[in-house]
């Protein structure tokens, strides 16, 4: 293609998703009889549902047993019903449906994508359905999933990074559910027994403790139809009970772990923001000055271009349901490992004393705001549109999550404005962050997430050309997904 063609289609692209999200989302929400919440979203012009089924079952609800959660929503997908993982695959791909399965520190779900023409979707729904509520742990996956993990347990205690990202957040929560890492460790996993994944699935995989969230083109009688049917088999079951609070360190503290490696990785942060935070914006427009922009950043302007000192350095505020890290780090050769956090830590003192310039606070909300067209290029690039999904950090949880494209620019605009004017950005920095407080290790930070890979791909181009839809637009317009998992993440920490 040539470049002329290139810029035509680009065009033509951006000026279609305009008039598709200028309006943003009616979201519809109800609860079904056995006690789940559901959230609805009608998208018109792709023949597509995303559908994601959100457990309150992350590694946070491992009591002792860390990996418990990690193991268990594993091998959902291993076998369900009279079907084992590679009948699972077959039917998915026979359709050209999509499912995923995943967790994180706060939340364990299940994820389908298929098209809406019935004869593919039934299918698929009956499939995700089993997995949900009958899946089977059979002995031969569960030793085969616990090996697997064991060797990557294994493996990773040959990486400094995460070794280093299991300190950093053994330091900074103690004894909190968020302390341990969410794989577990080979000692507690290896003491994981079948007998302990069905005592796990069977009281926190409870319709009182899920979250569905529908995204595509489906009426409400066909939603609820979907809602109602794929968690009916499950029992009512109680919500998972509070986590603790997380508590702010009084005093700063650093931990220095020894590995024979030519580099050392350097972490320092304090307990941060939760994912519903109402000074989400402030501090995120903050950040972006801060560490949060890349090479244009502060932190790496003084660490790496004056002093040469890193190659990457940044800051990063991570929301969960309570309050996630707000993590600085950087990678160093041995021996500049306190010259580089003496000059991170100093950094961070100083915009915390003088805050953002006005040029700077104009050129952070430019960068926020301007960087939507770029995802969009992004996306059409992406197969199967993935990476849209992984911005849904950057406009603040809930309501900001369910907006697209150009309402949330406008949203973010105006609440970026609004802060500014009353000196939000400033105070808000200055409050969270107290330097003193910092606790200090090195590493590479662990997300938080973890995404088993999806199955059933092989069949999706066939599929699509069924229902006449061109593979080229299926890309570049995935927009049910973006929203279904943006949704998702946002409401099921609530």
């Amino acid at each position: 293609m040539s470049a002329k063609n290139l810029n035509i289609l680009l065009c033509t692209i951006l000026a279609l998703w305009s008039v598709c999200t200028l309006a943003g989302p009616k979201i519809q929400t109800w609860t079904t009889a056995n006690g789940a919440s559901v959230y609805f979203v009608l998208t018109e012009g792709l023949p597509l549902v995303d559908i994601r089924v959100v457990f309150d079952a992350g590694s946070a609800r491992d009591g002792a047993q860390f990996g418990l959660a990690t193991l268990t929503s594993g091998l959902l997908d291993t076998g369900a019903g009279q079907w084992n993982a590679d009948a699972i695959a077959q039917r998915m791909e026979g359709v050209g449906a999509r499912l995923g399965t995943g967790i994180s520190r706060d939340t364990a779900w299940v994820s389908l994508r298929s098209l809406t023409s019935p004869k593919l979707l039934e299918p698929a729904l009956d499939t995700l359905r089993e997995i949900i509520q009958h899946p089977t742990f059979s002995a031969t996956d569960f030793e085969r999933e616990k090996k697997n993990l064991l060797v990557g347990l294994k493996q990773r205690e040959e990486s400094p990074g995460d070794l280093a990202g299991i300190t950093f957040f053994q330091t900074l929560y103690g004894s909190h559910p968020y302390a341990h890492p969410k794989e577990g460790n080979i000692d507690t996993v290896e003491k994981l027994t079948r007998e302990d994944l069905q005592k796990f699935y069977q009281h926190y995989y409870v319709a009182k403790n899920a979250l569905i969230v529908i995204v595509g083109e489906v009426d409400k009688a066909k939603a609820e139809s979907i809602a109602n049917g794929l968690l009916s088999g499950l029992p009512a079951g109680d919500v998972a009970p509070a986590l603790p609070k997380v508590g702010q360190p009084s005093a700063s503290k650093t931990e220095r772990k020894f590995f024979p490696s030519a580099q050392t990785h350097v972490y320092s942060g304090v307990p941060g923001i939760k994912a519903v935070d109402p000074d989400y914006f402030p501090l995120y427009v903050g950040n972006q000055i801060l560490g949060g922009s890349g090479l244009v950043s502060k932190i790496t302007e003084e660490v790496r271009e004056k002093r040469g000192l890193s190659y990457s350095a940044f800051s990063y505020f991570y929301p969960f349901r309570e309050e996630g890290p707000f993590l600085m780090g950087l990678q160093t050769k041995k021996g500049q490992s306190d010259e580089a956090l003496s000059v991170m830590q100093k950094t961070l003192r100083d915009f915390i004393n003088a805050g953002p310039t006005p040029k700077e606070l104009e050129a952070s909300k430019k960068n926020i705001t301007g960087g939507f067209a770029m995802r969009l290029v992004e996306l059409g690039a992406d197969r199967g549109g993935r990476r849209l999904a992984h911005h849904r950090g950057d406009l603040g949880r809930r309501q900001a999550f369910l907006d697209l494209r150009e309402r949330q620019r406008q949203l973010l605009l105006a609440r970026i404005a609004e802060h500014a004017a009353t000196g939000r950005v400033d105070a808000d920095i200055t409050q969270r962050l107290g330097v003193d407080q910092f606790n200090r290790v090195g590493g590479l930070l662990d997300d938080g997430i973890h995404q088993r890979p999806v199955v059933g791909l092989g069949g999706g181009g066939a599929a699509l050309r069924e229902q006449g839809v061109a593979e080229g637009e299926y890309r570049v317009r995935n927009v049910t997904q973006d929203t279904a998992r943006g949704l998702a993440d946002g409401l099921d920490r609530r």
